[in-house]
């Protein structure tokens, strides 16, 4: 039996089977989740439906022919508008499944998210433990996340750990509860959609508990290519927690770490000339930001004119 997983074969603990979809929005990388939606079908638990929503055919170019199962959606540009139409076309499902279009699973990590779902009723949103991410540099290419996901790890000591929010790389829902109270990622949030992972969780936290499933793991790519230029990127680092703590879906005190750390990290890459990440255009669009605050101007949507 694998360390990291009590069902090598795919089970969970009980015999009921929940209707899981994996979702995935993407735009501009046709080859990006070609790859990841290939990686798909080495789950031992198959999903029970895979759909995939991208502004226009071109994003997804080869998809449909490579895979004809799959269920390809045209949604908006942003992330919010993407994953709502999402949610709209799961209808006949019980959990969905939301990973980014570089995220790579372990093979067990449907059969792990299924059983904490089916053995905790109460639980309405989980998300998978991060091994390796390549958010803080330069990324990763879907070779090296194969290679890192292969690496062994230790058994975590739990098996669900009680979290603020999900990370919206790999963040499952109970639909349930989604419908019975209509919720829906916010559209005010443009784009790539800073924290829109923060806001949603916490929009359904009243509703039951929000876990890591520490045995669903999994490599994210974090690939540049596709993603909003730093100076938009900047801007939403303060703009869209000032607008979640007003609207009360995310604490101050979390709010004013994720402007405080964004702002210190993008001030010592642009003093340090790091080239890895736009930190000179990100502390342009913070400044932008701050200045906007200053003269009540501030609203995520303003990212959009930059």
């Amino acid at each position: 039996m694998s360390p990291r997983s009590r069902f090598p074969d795919g089970g969970s603990l009980r015999s009921e089977r929940l209707r899981i979809g994996i979702a995935i929005a993407t735009a501009n990388r046709p080859d990006i989740v070609g790859e990841t939606v290939g990686h798909i079908f080495l789950q031992t638990r198959k999903a029970d439906a895979i759909l995939v929503c991208s502004p226009g055919l071109e994003d997804v170019e080869g998809l449909r022919e490579a895979y004809p199962d799959v269920v390809h959606i045209i949604g908006p540009r942003g992330l919010p508008h993407q994953r709502n139409r999402l949610m709209e076309a799961a209808q006949e499902l019980d959990i969905l499944l939301f990973i980014d279009d570089d995220f790579l699973m372990d093979s067990n990590y449907i059969a792990e998210t299924e059983a904490a779902f089916c053995d905790h009723p109460e639980v309405v949103l989980t998300t998978g433990r991060v091994v390796a991410d390549g958010i803080i540099g330069p990324g990763f290419s879907f070779d090296e996340a194969l290679a890192r996901l292969s690496i062994p790890v230790a058994p975590p000591a739990t098996w669900l750990t009680e979290v603020y929010n999900g990370y919206g790389c790999n963040m499952a829902i109970r639909l349930e509860p989604v419908r019975a109270n209509g919720l829906k990622f916010d559209e005010e949030l443009p784009l790539y959609a800073w924290l829109e992972d923060v806001d949603f969780s916490r929009s359904l936290a009243p509703f039951g508990r929000i876990v890591r499933v520490e045995h669903a793991i999994g490599v994210h790519l974090a690939v540049k290519s596709g993603r909003q230029r730093g100076v938009r990127l900047g801007y939403s680092q303060i703009a869209n927690p000032c607008y979640l703590m007003s609207k009360g879906t995310c604490s101050w005190k979390k709010g004013l770490f994720h402007i405080s750390r964004n702002l210190a990290a993008n001030i010592l890459g642009t003093l340090r000339g790091e080239k890895a990440v736009d930190r000179s255009g990100r502390l342009r669009g913070n400044l932008r930001a701050v200045a906007d605050l200053v003269t009540q101007r501030l609203a995520p949507s303003r990212a959009l004119r930059l």
